[in-house]
């Protein structure tokens, strides 16, 4: 199955021999579906805040950035905006100049405003000698088109997502990495004023993202009276997964094994060599104006705030738990906290002994933490939160993706149906436990929860395989909270029409 020359190449990328054997098991047996028990609602398994405790909630947060704990922002930011641009590119490789689709017509009846349009104007003058309004009389489309995505006009079609002008303000125009700057500012900054954003970003986009951070820095630090830590990193190579064929054997390319990116799984690892109290996790395009912000920061703040709570009770009972003689008393508080606020289920929980009980609750306290926001499910239903069966045998609350329910069988199918919340991918971990020590976060991944597509390569059909999900199966072990978010706060931008949504103007 291997060749010689493998080696170099499993080496290069730090990959073992074991490693690829147990992906070909992968691509063999496949993943099983999880068992869920019901879709996750405010009636079972998400919280919805009380109007009369936010203040109390959100003074938790605000005491807590005075303290001297670490807080960082995770921005998961090497997406490419190609596919933003999938409509567009079309259009250029049809070059007819016909506006045949309402999206075409949309994108230029509204041209003038996309942040990017004084750009693009400059770019056409430039490289046709005239700029978009005297193309747009003049029925020349394709160029103005081709003066947005490609290499002799502004690249957008190229760059990541980040690094694209999403908004337009009377005195500047801001990417989708500036506006997490602001935000970082308005929840995140701790009491000496310093911003920790850590971004991860694709090698060959990484010196840009540097230079327009430097290009930047000194403004936004002195507009908003905060000091800007940020660091990058890039998807390791190591967490690359092998292709296979049809025959669940290494895929090979000229004799050469080929290997794809493991998808947002990966990331795991670039969060586990991160060192922080409190981390916020929040997608590079999901972003809006400072005009709308103040629902965003308000409830990153609130659910902030929950995290510190339910972390502060953990605490204090894994240290009360370190105590063998525990009563029985306070065994049932405990569980009643496990059950009821971080929702953990034990069916067999009232057979369990003294001694049993103790060893569970301190397998269930004593690990990482995240809580979710979830935003009301306003269109199809699919992945989002659920209620599943651990392997265990306790109920928890998870993330789940659509392709790891078992739509095949009626009961699961109406189960994911009834879904009334998805999962905007709204996130904040507390990654240290109780004697404040960092978790090792590779230890709480579900490896059985990775999936497999159909992909190819110079006309050949292939296998690919993605690792477990960072909110999927890579947190699957974590204590997991899901909280009502409002569906404003979430506003991503898939398509480069989405700029011309209200939300970003």
């Amino acid at each position: 199955m291997f060749l010689p020359t493998d080696e170099i190449s499993l080496e290069s990328r730090g990959i073992s021999k074991k490693q690829i054997t147990d992906q070909l098991e992968s691509f063999k047996n496949g993943f099983p579906f999880l068992e869920i028990i019901s879709a996750a609602s405010i009636e079972n398994g998400i919280v919805k805040i009380d109007t009369q405790n936010m203040e109390h909630i959100l003074n938790i947060w605000n005491e807590y950035l005075n303290s001297n704990a670490t807080i960082l922002k995770f921005v998961p930011a090497s997406g490419a905006a190609s596919r933003m641009f999938k409509d567009l590119f079309e259009f250029v490789d049809r070059e007819d100049n016909i506006l045949s689709t309402n999206f075409e017509k949309k994108f230029f009846s509204e041209i003038a405003n996309f942040a990017f349009y004084s750009d693009l104007d400059k770019s056409c003058i430039n490289n046709n000698g005239k700029g978009i309004e005297t193309l747009v009389d003049e029925k020349q489309y394709v160029e103005i088109v081709k003066n947005l995505l490609l290499e002799t006009g502004l690249n957008y079609g190229s760059l990541p997502k980040g690094l694209l002008k999403f908004h337009s303000y009377p005195t500047e125009n801001r990417t989708p990495m500036l506006e997490h700057l602001v935000e970082g500012a308005l929840y995140a900054s701790n009491n000496s004023n310093i911003v920790n954003i850590h971004y991860t970003v694709s090698k060959e986009h990484r010196l840009l993202f540097e230079k327009h951070f430097e290009e930047n820095k000194s403004v936004y630090e002195n507009k908003l009276n905060v000091s800007f830590n940020i660091s990058f990193s890039e998807q390791k190579p190591s967490t690359d997964t092998i292709a296979a064929d049809e025959n669940n054997q290494p895929f090979r390319d000229k004799g050469e094994l080929v290997f794809r990116p493991g998808g947002h799984g990966a990331l795991i690892e670039n969060l586990n060599d991160l060192m922080g109290d409190v981390i916020f996790i929040k997608n590079i395009d999901n972003v809006v104006p400072d005009s709308l912000k103040d629902t965003t920061v308000i409830y990153k703040k609130l659910i902030a705030g929950m995290l510190v709570k339910l972390q502060n009770q953990s605490f204090q009972y894994l240290n009360e738990l370190e105590n063998k003689s525990i009563s029985t008393e306070k065994l049932k508080e405990i569980a009643l906290f496990s059950s009821t606020q971080l929702y953990n289920n034990n069916p067999s929980e009232a057979n369990l002994t003294d001694d049993e009980l103790r060893t569970y609750l301190i397998g269930k306290l004593n690990r990482p933490i995240r809580i979710c926001g979830m935003v009301k499910n306003e269109g199809e239903p699919g992945g989002g939160p659920f209620m599943t069966v651990n392997t265990d045998g306790s109920i928890s609350p998870q993330i789940l993706e659509s392709s790891q329910i078992n739509t095949k069988i009626y009961t699961e199918k109406e189960k994911m149906d009834k879904a009334t919340h998805f999962n905007p991918v709204d996130l904040v971990c507390g990654i240290k436990n109780y004697r404040g020590e960092k978790f090792d976060l590779l230890n709480y991944i579900d490896k059985n929860t990775g999936f497999i597509s159909f992909k190819s390569k110079n006309g050949k059909e292939l296998k690919a395989l993605e690792l477990p999900g960072l909110w999927n199966g890579a947190m699957s072990n974590w204590n997991t909270v899901f909280v009502e978010v409002p569906v404003t706060t979430f506003n991503p931008v898939k398509t480069v029409n989405d700029l011309l949504r209200k939300e970003h103007q």
